[in-house]
């Protein structure tokens, strides 16, 4: 199954990278080499965004602040014994960080843009690429401050025990927390 989404993924890639060059070939315009390289560099930024997507989606981390502490929490609700007014808390929560999660990410990808722009100029405005960088990097810490704050107002929702019994859970394999428990 994996090797077909890949194996499509790359396909559809080749097949978009072919339709841009054969719409520069069409238009009969000679293009320099230059050109050429701009547009796979394009290409390469563009795959290696797509990709990390991918990756932070299938791939499990193994970084604690990487979880997604309170989803995991409202999956085995009934294994920690959640309340009603709790599972609606959490819910609330998640909808709340998942809402301000979406508009950090447009805002990162926007000055990612920003800095292309800077980069592609000539000649390099050096300060101005210094500036962005480093507000793109303070979005990015905004937002594990952010995902590491929700977590914690998620784990406050929790009654003593039910924290043990999260704990007890967080030491499983990944796996196992991810499918449905069947009788033994």
């Amino acid at each position: 199954m994996k090797t077909r989404v890949v194996s499509a993924l790359l396909i559809t890639l080749v097949i978009l990278a072919a339709a841009s060059l054969t719409g520069k070939l069409d238009a009969m315009e000679p293009f320099s080499r230059q050109e050429l390289v701009q547009s796979w560099d394009d290409l390469g930024r563009e795959l290696e965004g797509i990709f990390g997507r991918w990756r932070d989606y299938f791939v499990p981390t193994a970084s604690r602040e990487d979880r997604a502490l309170i989803s995991m929490m409202l999956r085995n609700r009934e294994k920690l014994g959640l309340s009603t007014d709790q599972v609606k808390k959490l819910e609330q929560l998640r909808s709340e960080f998942q809402k301000d999660s979406i508009r950090r990410d447009a805002d990162l990808r926007v000055a990612e843009m920003d800095l292309t722009s800077l980069l592609d100029a000539q000649p390099v405005d050096m300060p101005k690429i210094e500036a962005k960088i480093r507000e793109i990097e303070k979005l990015r810490a905004d937002a594990r401050i952010a995902r590491i704050r929700a977590m914690e107002r998620g784990k406050e929702q929790l009654t003593a025990d039910q924290r043990k019994k999260l704990q007890d859970l967080l030491a499983e394999p990944r796996l196992t927390r991810l499918l449905p428990q069947v009788d033994r």
